[in-house]
Order: structure tokens, then sequence, then C-alpha cells
């Protein structure tokens, strides 16, 4: 499966309209495409950061969506006061221990790896156990591009204090998978889950 995301760093004290209208114009209208699979939206409040995540059956559906997406991309923009930048991506590890719950907060880590595959399968067999172990968490999820080799990761909780209880650990994992797979990590966020539609089935 695949997922297009849509990142937008605008002013603070629009978020709150920027979620309106990805909850009520967005994500209806990406739903009645072929081949979607589902809309969440991730926010960074006191930065005024929004990334919106759809998911696609194919990468055929997901360029056929391109028409739809753009305008609707563009008014998101505007409300946002931000320009927006997307990624493409293939959808490599999905795991939920349950869904999301409406205080859900989670932790995005972006990073690039000289083989894609190789620093995927470490973190299967050797890290996800135990990110599984943690207090509260809810669930992970693997995005790659292959032809830029960048990787991001995604682990949910929760809530907010249940996150902020495994910095340091995340903190020291992520230099476990740097010194594992020469992974090195380029940005991580933490972000309030405002909604979580992605009806993607577990890839593990």
């Amino acid at each position: 499966m695949y997922a297009r995301s849509t990142t937008i760093v605008g002013k603070p004290g629009e978020v709150d309209a920027g979620i309106a209208y990805v909850r009520n114009e967005v994500m209806p209208a990406m739903s009645t495409l072929d081949g979607c699979a589902g809309l969440s939206m991730v926010v960074d409040r006191l930065r005024g950061r929004a990334i919106v995540t759809s998911s696609w059956e194919t990468m055929e559906a997901m360029g056929a969506s391109i028409a739809t997406a753009a305008p609707l991309r563009s008014r998101a923009a505007e409300l946002f006061g931000g320009e927006p930048v997307v990624d493409k991506w293939e959808i490599v590890m999905m795991h939920r221990e349950h869904e999301a719950p409406g205080a859900a907060c989670c932790r995005i880590s972006w990073g690039e790896a000289a083989s894609v595959d190789a620093t995927v399968e470490r973190f299967k067999r050797d890290v996800m156990p135990l990110v599984e172990r943690a207090e509260g968490f809810c669930s992970a999820s693997m995005f790659v591009n292959r032809l830029s080799r960048r990787l991001c990761g995604t682990v949910t909780f929760d809530s907010r204090e249940t996150m902020a209880a495994t910095r340091e650990l995340g903190v020291e994992r992520r230099q476990t998978i740097t010194e594992m797979t020469g992974m090195y990590f380029t940005d991580v966020g933490e972000f309030d889950v405002v909604l979580a539609h992605l009806r993607v089935p577990d890839l593990v």
C-alpha cells in the first residue's frame, strides 16, 4: 500500500480552522475516490505544523487522485497560512495494538539510510519488540521512499503523558538504529493525533 503526506507549517492560531476544513471537506472528498484507504491528520499546535496523510491501495490510485487533491491542498494551505510540502511513500509496516483514543499523540522520526530494506528489517526485528513494551503504546508504522532512500517512522501513544515518558528512551533507540544500520535521522517531531482514519491493514 502507498501513502501521500502533505506537510504545512503555518500560523499556530489557524490550526483549528485547518483541522475543521480537513475533517469536513478534505476527508469526505478523498474517501469517495477509488482506491483510497483513509486519511489521518496530526498537528503540532505550538509550531503551527500539520501533516495530512492519505493512504492508497495502489500507486495508480494515488496518482489518479491528484486532480481532486490539488485544489483541496491549496485551500488548506490558505487556511493554515503556509506552503504545502508533498511526499509520496510506500507503506512497509503497520501494527496496531489498539485503536487510537481521542487523546492520542505520536512521535514521528524522519531519516535516510544507505539500504532502506536492511534498515526496515532491523527495525522490525530488533527495535519493534522494545517499542511495543512501552506503556501507552498504541501503534507503529514505517513509510519509505526507495528512490530518495528516506524513511518515516511513527509511534502513537494513548496520551501526551505516556509519549513524554518515552522521550529519553526514544533518543536511545534512534542511536541504536544508527549504530545498527547507518541510518541518520533528519527530524523528529511530536504531534497530537486529530484524525485517525487510515484503513491500512496490519503489515508486519
